[in-house]
């Protein structure tokens, strides 16, 4: 038996952790690794003690049509990405590795083009993490270097 590369493997965490997710579009899971450490986890869902989409059975922004990336302010969820955030000390962040993964809530599908929204990112930044790796399909994964972003801040665009 083949062992499994290490990118992967913490990618399959992520995706474990994700079928915690209570979202009904979208389940992600999250991980923080540093110094090939795991220091914490975060799957989308409601802020604790409120009620889950899973729990209601409907999607506020499935019911107005809104299309997937749009209208966050309408979400109950709280992204995977910012609860393992929250979960994890900066000190801790500081250097350190996302990784995250997707499936479609529906049909099951791996989400291929998974990535942080913009407020994501914003707190991504802050916390330090250098790296974020996705998963894009079985085995497969990208590799974004945060300091992309700080360089290359696409929020400048939508000033007027």
């Amino acid at each position: 038996m083949e062992r499994r590369d290490k990118i992967n493997y913490y990618l399959d965490i992520a995706e474990t952790v994700s079928e915690r997710a209570t979202c009904l579009r979208r389940r992600y899971g999250a991980i923080i690794v540093s110094n090939d450490e795991i220091i914490s986890t975060g799957y989308n869902g409601a802020p604790r003690g409120r009620k889950n989409c899973t729990d209601m059975g409907v999607c506020l922004r499935d019911r107005l049509n809104v299309p997937s990336g749009e209208r966050y302010e309408l979400c109950r969820s709280v992204h995977a990405e910012a609860n393992c955030i929250l979960s994890a000390s900066r000190r801790d962040m500081v250097d350190s590795v996302l990784y995250l993964a997707g499936r479609n809530a529906k049909t099951g599908e791996l989400l291929t083009d998974t990535t942080p929204c913009s407020m994501c990112r914003r707190l991504i930044i802050n916390a330090g993490i250098r790296e974020i790796i996705s998963r894009t399909g079985d085995g497969d994964f990208t590799v974004t270097n945060v300091r992309d972003w700080i360089f290359n801040d696409d929020s400048l665009d939508m000033q007027l």
